[in-house]
């Protein structure tokens, strides 16, 4: 039986007060939480280039580039975002690491371009575009609050997800070729499911101590809401876009 130790009482000396309550940051470990609040902070950050490169390819009018090669302008910008994301892994320790974020940014914003232009010839293109965004953000707010209140590991999800990922990606490739508007919406449908997925695990990956860089970090929660807000988009215009 273990002995119950409790406070003395002595004359002239108050019982101390209970301590507070810690917040859900403060219950984790200074090391996680400091990855977990830059993760956040560069997160941020990375958004401002999305804009920007968005804002350029529109001007400069790239979605000329995929009316006159449908099919080689996607496979050269998967190309390109492949070396870019090892750039990024590759120089993760340093400061060049963050620069070659915030460039990958800058150039998934630039590809926005495609979507965005189809979003602008609707009537209702602009609110579409804001929807998608604000279901986008709910959905971060959700997988990440439930990833840091509840702390549990869902590292195991990670196999299945990677899996999932990978047939995403070779039914995304083949649809190129078909150009089949059901699948593409299927695989948007799938998409948006999957990449909430990826959320979840990710933050939970640092809560838990798994991801320890926040470069990386940032770059794999990055992905997820980009991938979520191009599904949302790409379905929100199939059923709700208002043609002239």
């Amino acid at each position: 039986m273990n002995p119950k130790f409790e406070p003395v009482m002595t004359p002239g000396r108050q019982a101390p007060a209970p301590a507070p309550m810690p917040s859900v940051t403060e219950t984790l470990p200074v090391d996680r939480h400091r990855v977990l609040r830059n993760t956040y902070w560069l997160l941020a950050i990375s958004l401002l280039p999305v804009v920007g490169g968005a804002w350029l390819g529109m001007q400069f009018n790239f979605v000329a580039l995929f009316k006159s090669a449908p099919i080689m302008t996607p496979l050269l910008m998967f190309g390109a975002m492949m070396g870019m994301l090892f750039a990024v892994t590759a120089l993760r320790n340093s400061a060049w690491g963050v620069a070659a974020l915030l460039g990958f940014t800058f150039v998934s914003g630039v590809f926005l371009t495609p979507i965005l232009s189809v979003a602008g010839g609707l009537k209702n293109g602009g609110q579409l575009v804001a929807l998608a965004g604000g279901m986008t953000a709910a959905i971060f707010f959700a997988m990440a609050t439930i990833a840091t209140v509840t702390k549990r590991d869902f590292g195991f999800l990670g196999k299945f997800l990677f899996v999932g990922l990978v047939l995403l990606v070779v039914a995304s490739l083949a649809n190129l070729f078909f150009q089949v508007p059901a699948v593409s919406l299927t695989i948007s449908a799938i998409a948006v499911l999957l990449f909430s997925a990826y959320l979840l695990y990710d933050v939970s990956n640092i809560v838990n101590g798994g991801e320890t860089n926040y470069v990386t970090a940032t770059l794999g929660i990055f992905l997820n809401l980009y991938n979520i807000f191009v599904s949302l988009l790409n379905l929100l215009m199939a059923f709700s876009g208002q043609r002239d």
